[in-house]
């Protein structure tokens, strides 16, 4: 037991005299001069560089799409955004597939679109599919061809042809 107590004591000596230590350690530093504070560097300014390319196709934007753009430009294009929307507005035309189509009484072809719920809805000319505000232009048997107003990146919008095949058919 005693041999245990006289451990003990040593221990607390031996911590005691760390503390003492570090104490020391840090009044030496505090007494030391600071030292100097380094000058920022110097940076030289950047050149200025003035584009001059704005009459060139944006490299941003595909080729095909650039020359769209280049035609359908001069226009004043803006979509309504009162009329109510169609339901087939509500998904992205690339996740729309014809069907098939069939003609109503008047003889006007009708085109058969399934949704990705697996829904199959009637569009004939006129009517809107695709978040672009597609409108349907031409319905045939096989395709169908509309007119979606996307925006044009400068605050506008423009006009861009697309058309949706029937499955397993070529046009």
């Amino acid at each position: 037991m005693k041999k245990l107590f006289f451990f003990s004591i040593l221990f607390m000596i031996g911590c005691d005299s760390r503390i003492d230590f570090v104490n020391h350690q840090m009044n030496e530093i505090r007494r030391e001069p600071p030292l100097p504070i380094e000058s920022p560097p110097v940076f030289e300014p950047a050149p200025t560089y003035e584009y001059a390319a704005h009459q060139l196709r944006s490299p941003f934007i595909p080729s095909s799409l650039s020359e769209e753009l280049k035609l359908m430009g001069g226009r004043k294009v803006y979509p309504n955004l009162s009329r109510p929307q169609h339901p087939l507005e509500s998904y992205a035309l690339e996740t729309l597939s014809m069907k098939g189509s069939l003609k109503n009484k008047n003889g006007k072809i009708l085109a058969l679109i399934q949704t990705p719920d697996q829904e199959i809805e009637q569009v004939q000319v006129g009517s809107y599919m695709g978040l672009n505000h597609g409108r349907v232009r031409e319905v045939t048997p096989t395709k169908i061809d509309l007119i979606e107003i996307i925006p044009d990146g400068r605050e506008g919008y423009v006009e861009r042809p697309r058309s949706l095949v029937l499955v397993g058919v070529t046009p």
